[in-house]
């Protein structure tokens, strides 16, 4: 079972996001929340309130929906940063010029996940009445088409020159 959360547009830009995403990587909720509590990096403050967001969203289903979730085998599976929309701005320069520069925003996404005991993902059981639970009937084998024959080329005769 898979539990996500995402913050809309941040003002960093992607790749300093990625460097404390890739810190939290594969770690266990409690272990990510001490790794990112002790990085100095300004957006671990926010990379912070993603994650607890997402524990959040697993307390959640795990109370209202009455899925059985454990929170202490909760995992992050996918840690994303990806590029928003960039802010193009004018910085005045001497001389009556002007400097463009773009201020980054990243799309950060936490997609957190469960583990058994032995470290095994756990997966979610299908009920026979839902949509997702059907499983996917075997496609049929399509045979390759056989290369047509390659055309002989028609012997063309060369008029010769006499001379």
């Amino acid at each position: 079972m898979e539990f996500r959360a995402q913050a809309r547009y941040m003002r960093v830009s992607p790749q300093k996001a990625r460097l404390v995403l890739n810190l939290i990587k594969g770690r266990r909720v409690d272990e990510a929340r001490n790794t990112l509590a002790f990085t100095k990096k300004r957006v671990a403050l926010t990379v912070g309130k993603l994650l607890q967001s997402a524990i959040d969203n697993a307390n959640f289903l795990s109370g209202e929906k009455g899925l059985d979730v454990d929170l202490d085998n909760l995992y992050v599976k996918h840690a994303i940063a990806n590029d928003g929309p960039r802010m193009k701005r004018i910085r005045p320069a001497p001389m009556g010029r002007a400097y463009h520069y773009v201020r980054r925003i990243a799309h950060i996404e936490i997609v957190l996940a469960e583990k058994n005991r032995n470290g095994a993902p756990v997966m979610a059981p299908a009920a026979s009445g839902e949509k997702g639970a059907r499983t996917a009937a075997p496609r049929p084998k399509v045979k390759a088409r056989a290369k047509a024959p390659a055309r002989k080329k028609a012997a063309g005769k060369k008029a010769t020159a006499k001379k």
